[in-house]
């Protein structure tokens, strides 16, 4: 049993990473056999890994079966109407919530960010994340944390990072600042305002890069 969940688990990270990477087109069918044989295993860990990679939102049936999950603007929207909300619903709880553990976190997790050079795209992407997910959990509310990462699976399809465009950087860094501030506040009602508003910057950018792919 603990071999054969080992290798799910390895099945797993290959696939989704391929697909995040791109390697697999959006829209492309992905078969079972042909999988197991660029593997090297059974069809039965594909199957299984295809079901996990459904409820991640990376991929989706289609009439030939499981397809990487296609990209719209349409779908850009649907994710940032609710991240947007969750945000700053996050944020507001941390503000209310967090405890002096959370704070020496989340300023942690900000000055490994300010830190980055913004000619490392990668590593802008895990340490932007990183202090989202820290503030995530200074809210002290699951749910919330819960739903947040199931979006953000969503859009690692969409592997061009807002981050990178024109005076982005800075103005994040910028924008967490105060949202950190606020939450060392306590001012909920502003800290909600000031996630609200950043994350709809990220959605309408994120639709720029989409247009002009």
């Amino acid at each position: 049993m603990q071999k054969e969940m080992a290798e799910l688990s390895e099945v797993y990270e290959r696939l989704r990473g391929e697909i995040v990477e791109g390697t697999f087109d959006a829209g492309a069918n992905l078969v079972e056999l042909a999988l197991a044989e660029r593997y090297g295993t059974s069809r039965t860990p594909i199957r299984e890994a295809l079901r996990r990679l459904e409820q991640d939102g990376l991929v989706e049936r289609g009439d030939r079966g499981m397809r990487v999950r296609t990209r719209s603007p349409e779908e850009i929207l649907e994710i940032y109407e609710v991240r947007i909300a969750l945000e700053a619903t996050a944020a507001s709880a941390a503000a209310i919530r967090h405890t002096d553990l959370d704070l020496i976190r989340v300023r942690k997790a900000q000055s490994t960010m300010d830190a980055v050079s913004p000619e490392d795209p990668t590593t802008m992407m895990a340490a932007n994340r990183a202090v989202h997910e820290a503030i995530w959990a200074a809210g002290h509310n699951g749910t919330v944390v819960d739903l947040l990462s199931r979006l953000n699976n969503h859009l690692t399809r969409y592997p061009a990072t807002t981050l990178e465009s024109a005076g982005r950087w800075q103005e994040a860094l910028s924008e967490h600042h105060a949202l950190i501030e606020a939450i060392e506040s306590r001012d909920s009602t502003h800290a909600g305002e000031l996630a609200r508003a950043h994350m709809t910057k990220a959605r309408d950018l994120r639709l720029q890069i989409y247009r002009d792919e």
